[in-house]
């Protein structure tokens, strides 16, 4: 038996990937997770074999999940399935680790099929993410200039934000300005728009 923790913050998917994958004779759901953080906790007491997660969750984005989870070495195969067919957030994953990603409109037949390829040792990407991910652009952000766009999107300002990340105000703007700069924006809301919107965040 393959065994499978989904991550999914919204209960109706997550009741529903269940149920869906439950009725496959070679695949055992050993547990559910409402985030990204307890996902990871029930991972290090369950060591399942394949991880599947959305992208966006509270407390741990399913790509920091997975880098997590390399880290601490634990044998869990990552799979994501989201709705972001977005080719910033495919290169991200495979930067970190992920084996899988696929979109939340596959058959629920593709996404077995996806389980058991990587549970074997493969990849399995859907072909159109494939593809825009070929032919998109490279992400121009460094790591802590995404991190102080993606709060400057929520709203928080500049003390704030040095506040969180532990930097002084005077550093964060010039990560804010370098990232404006970079993105070719007029602002922080509209780099964060862009930056979101290309899967960089």
């Amino acid at each position: 038996m393959i065994r499978v923790l989904i991550a999914e913050d919204q209960q109706l998917v997550l009741g529903a990937l269940s149920a869906l994958l439950r009725l496959e004779p070679d695949i055992e759901v050993v547990a559910g997770a409402r985030d990204g953080r307890e996902a990871l906790a029930l991972c290090e007491r369950l060591v399942p074999d394949i991880v599947l997660t959305d992208i966006e969750m509270p407390h741990m984005t399913g790509i920091e999940l997975a880098q997590a989870l390399s880290s601490r070495k634990l044998a869990c195969r990552v799979v994501v399935v989201t709705t972001f067919a977005r080719s910033g957030y495919l290169r991200r994953a495979m930067e970190a680790g992920v084996r899988g990603y696929l979109l939340k409109d596959a058959p629920v037949e593709a996404l077995a099929d996806a389980i058991r390829v990587v549970h074997g040792g493969g990849r399995a990407i859907a072909p159109e993410l494939a593809l825009a991910s070929w032919n998109g652009g490279s992400d121009p952000l460094t790591e802590r200039e995404r991190q102080v766009l993606r709060l400057a999107g929520e709203g928080r300002s500049s003390v704030e934000i040095a506040r969180q990340v532990h930097l002084s105000e005077g550093t964060v703007r010039n990560y804010l300005s370098e990232a404006i700069s970079k993105l070719g924006a007029g602002n922080r809301v509209e780099a964060y728009r862009m930056a979101r919107d290309a899967g960089w965040l």
